[in-house]
């Protein structure tokens, strides 16, 4: 393995429990990548205001990418480079999303809108995130800055569905991924979580051989693509196991931790 100058994380799934928790295995292990000279920087689907709460526990000095990486913002969470949907496209999205039956936010940098409160994930997501929705009778308003658009069902087959009818709708114009199986995002074309490591490979001037990467989802693929070794988690499933370098161990038996000292150890 080439020296790691770098370790790109994802958040749900991998850094976090599966209840959200930031268990003390990760942060021992973040402080030895600081502590080893290794630079530490997360990125997440994630919306800008749920991802705030990481940064001084990891004592995280780089900038972090939200929306799978289509907004970079520096440690104060203020924009460095930000991308939106467009208003056509999110307003697509929307029809589709709507036709399909599923719930429907729309995050902005600084809000997170949605039409009902009572949405069967709304409480999952105010856990994740610590932030609650604003409520609002209509998107329209809010199309022209919408960063990401989730589509939330517990139907996973019904969410498979609404993914293919939501690539067939917008085309290339957006990127449609399930970020989770029960979450499907619309985030901005031509921006994921690989162009956010190549860009942080530009800013620190290193190679991609020397950033390791880690995830468990099939957002995380361009990532994997873009870094010399990548982890997949135990919990990934196996067409994202087959696309990591390594595997790890699953988020509920720090996976993350046991992988960063694999990039210690051969550092």
């Amino acid at each position: 393995m080439t020296r790691i100058a770098l370790v790109v994380s994802d958040v749900d799934g991998t850094l976090l429990t599966k209840n959200k928790v930031l268990t003390d295995g990760a942060k021992a292990a973040v402080r030895k990548l600081h502590a080893a000279g290794i630079g530490f920087t997360i990125v997440s689907s994630r919306p800008t205001i749920g991802m705030g709460f990481l940064i001084e526990p990891l004592s995280i000095a780089l900038p972090v990418g939200a929306f799978n990486g289509s907004s970079i913002v520096d440690v104060a969470l203020k924009p460095i480079e930000q991308h939106l949907i467009g208003s056509d496209v999110a307003r697509r999205s929307i029809d589709v999303l709507d036709a399909s039956g599923v719930d429907i936010w729309l995050f902005t940098n600084e809000r997170w809108y949605t039409r009902n409160p009572d949405g069967e994930y709304v409480p999952h997501e105010k856990l994740a995130i610590k932030a609650d929705p604003t409520i609002i009778p209509d998107f329209t308003p809010h199309l022209a800055t919408a960063c990401k658009i989730v589509g939330a069902s517990s139907d996973p087959a019904l969410l498979q569905r609404c993914e293919a009818a939501m690539q067939e709708a917008i085309g290339h114009e957006a990127i449609a991924v399930r970020s989770q199986t029960y979450y499907l995002d619309i985030t901005p074309s031509g921006h994921d979580k690989g162009t956010f490591v190549a860009t942080m490979t530009k800013r620190l001037g290193i190679p991609i051989e020397a950033v390791a990467t880690i995830g468990d989802m099939e957002n995380d693929l361009p990532m994997f693509a873009r870094s010399g070794v990548s982890f997949a988690m135990g919990n990934a499933a196996d067409n994202v196991k087959r696309r990591a370098t390594r595997v790890t161990d699953s988020n509920e038996h720090d996976g993350f931790a046991a992988a960063m000292e694999t990039v210690l150890n051969h550092t």
